[in-house]
């Protein structure tokens, strides 16, 4: 798992991009489709977590008053996940 921590966000999803079209395709022999969807899993995982970390990271300029400020990012939270 170290050698995937040294991909970037692109290189990752364009993995996973080919692994899916190989899959799809569905002409690899079982075992080779075994280590592709875990491979797959993993580099899914990493993205996910690229991801992550760049949101924790975003933040927000926002204007008031006529002076400028930052704020930490906060996703919309969609209607079913605040638990009501």
């Amino acid at each position: 798992m170290e050698q995937e921590k040294d991909i970037n966000f692109e290189e990752a999803m364009s993995q996973l991009d080919e692994i899916v079209s190989q899959l799809e395709h569905g002409d690899v022999p079982l075992e080779t489709a075994i280590d592709l969807f875990q491979r797959g899993m993993l580099l899914s995982q990493l993205c996910g977590q690229k991801l992550a970390e760049v949101e924790r990271k975003i933040e927000m300029i926002v204007e008031s008053d006529g002076e400028i400020t930052k704020k930490p990012f906060a996703a919309p939270v969609e209607s079913g996940e605040s638990g009501e």
